[in-house]
């Protein structure tokens, strides 16, 4: 008998992050009986906060019933935390075997209420704010919380190491190591400058510089 097909859906917005959704769904999509879903709050193409990177989404009410959602983060994310997105999300989540975000998209899940009391992680720009939706913050790379069935990613690359764990919880071991394999996923970055705790302190505030910039763009264009 063939196993039943899993659903993800990854839901987008206006001015999301392009690797927060790409990197999870490559990794989804490559696994043998899953089939990925873009949805947003109306049907129609989704632009990245680049505004080069352009994705088609049915809309929230016509994406099939999902067995897994992956909210992705970005500048974008400050408009959306009220409304549509978070009730759906609400709804969902009451039948999803896992929900999931990638760096800012975890503000969404709080929106929602599904972070209340959790350990919980995002962007390291944004830790501070989980505890205003009742979340304990933590620079993890990746939080499974097998209880609640909610997986919370750090800053926009760890959504790739949140997809193969997705990937390991949908399957097995096995499956995840031949994704990671099939992908060449072996990280070997040219500087250690990923985490804030590493970075020399002039790229920390020009980072900080960069996101401003970015959210102060989207503020503009609401």
């Amino acid at each position: 008998m063939t196993a039943p097909e899993t659903t993800v859906v990854i839901p987008l917005y206006d001015r999301f992050t392009a690797l927060d959704v790409v990197g999870p769904y490559q990794m989804l999509a490559l696994t043998p009986g899953v089939r990925v879903v873009f949805a947003a709050e109306q049907a129609g193409p989704v632009r990245d906060d680049c505004r080069t990177l352009q994705m088609t989404a049915v809309g929230l009410d016509e994406a099939p019933r999902p067995d897994v959602v992956v909210v992705p983060g970005g500048p974008g994310t400050v408009h959306v935390l009220e409304g549509a997105l978070p009730d759906w999300l609400r709804d969902v989540h009451a039948t999803t075997r896992w929900t999931a975000s990638v760096c800012s998209g975890s503000l969404i899940l709080g929106a929602a209420g599904l972070i209340k009391g959790l350990r919980a992680t995002t962007h390291y720009r944004h830790l501070d704010k989980l505890p205003l939706f009742g979340a304990d913050p933590t620079p993890e790379r990746v939080v499974v919380d097998e209880d609640a069935r909610i997986v919370t990613a750090a800053g926009v690359s760890s959504g790739i190491d949140m997809a193969l764990r997705l990937v390991e919880l949908l399957t097995d071991t096995r499956t995840a190591q031949a994704v990671q394999l099939w992908t060449e996923y072996d990280p070997q970055p040219p500087f250690d400058a990923g985490s804030p705790a590493r970075a020399p302190e002039d790229v920390v505030e020009l980072a900080a510089e960069y996101e401003a910039a970015a959210l102060e763009d989207a503020m503009r264009a609401r």
